[in-house]
Order: C-alpha cells, then sequence, then structure tokens
C-alpha cells in the first residue's frame, strides 16, 4: 500500500495508539520520520524508538510512548504542512503552540528541529506538525 503523505501516515498512527492506550506503535521508516521522532524524544514526549525489520525485510521504527500518571504525554498531535499546502515561515512568524506549552516541528536547511531551536538558530523553514 503507498501512503502520499509519510509523516501524516506515522502521526496518525501515533494519535491512534495513543487513544488505544497503547504503549508502543510501530511504522515503515524513513529518514524523515527518524528526524521528527529525534526531535520529539529530545522534547520528552516519547520514550525513545528503535530500528528493527518486519518479516517481508522491511525495515520499521518501534515507537515507545509515554504515559504520565495514566494520561499521555501528548495530547494533541497535529500536521501542519500537507502535501497539498506546503507552509512555510521566516524565523521571527513562527507559531508558538499553546502559548509556548507546545511544540512546532520545523523542517529548515540546517535539518528538522522544533520551534525554539530554530528561534535560537535563527532560521525558518517548513513546519512540519504542532505537538502539545
Amino acid at each position: 500500500m503507498s501512503v502520499n503523505d509519510p509523516l501524516g501516515d506515522m502521526l496518525t498512527r501515533i494519535r491512534n495508539a495513543l487513544m488505544r492506550k497503547r504503549t508502543s506503535v510501530t511504522t515503515p521508516a524513513s529518514t524523515l520520520r527518524a528526524r521528527v521522532l529525534d526531535v520529539l524524544l529530545e522534547e520528552g514526549y516519547i520514550r525513545g524508538y528503535t530500528e528493527t525489520t518486519d518479516d517481508r525485510g522491511f525495515k520499521q521504527y518501534d515507537i515507545e510512548l509515554k504515559y504520565y500518571e495514566g494520561a499521555p504525554v501528548i495530547s494533541d498531535i497535529k500536521r501542519v504542512s500537507k502535501p497539498g499546502r506546503r507552509e512555510y515561515r521566516k524565523v521571527r512568524d513562527l507559531p508558538l503552540v499553546q502559548n509556548g506549552l507546545g511544540i512546532a516541528i520545523i523542517s529548515t536547511p540546517q535539518g528538522v528541529m522544533s520551534d525554539a531551536a530554530a528561534r535560537a538558530k535563527n532560521v525558518g523553514g517548513e513546519i512540519l506538525c504542532h505537538v502539545s
């Protein structure tokens, strides 16, 4: 099955697993997905992820979801820039998610990073998703 929006597919898998109180979720591997998972890991939204191989030999990521007192740490995860409508912002126009309590994940010329890291490096880019 081909997926038109691989990142959107991963975010939906995470959202669905959180609604079902799953401890982990698997998703096919790609470089962009790995970079977004790195940002989620360093910001403390997931416990971690490992690269495995499925029974057909394709690489995939097993993502360990994080809960605090029975509630998921990620309360909302939403795709912003979609394949049909990309959304780019300059550094001064980067959004605050939940008044700074959440993060926006940005794809910049210097790599995929959180909005706070993009502001610190003074670089804008494509807003991939919002996480709170």
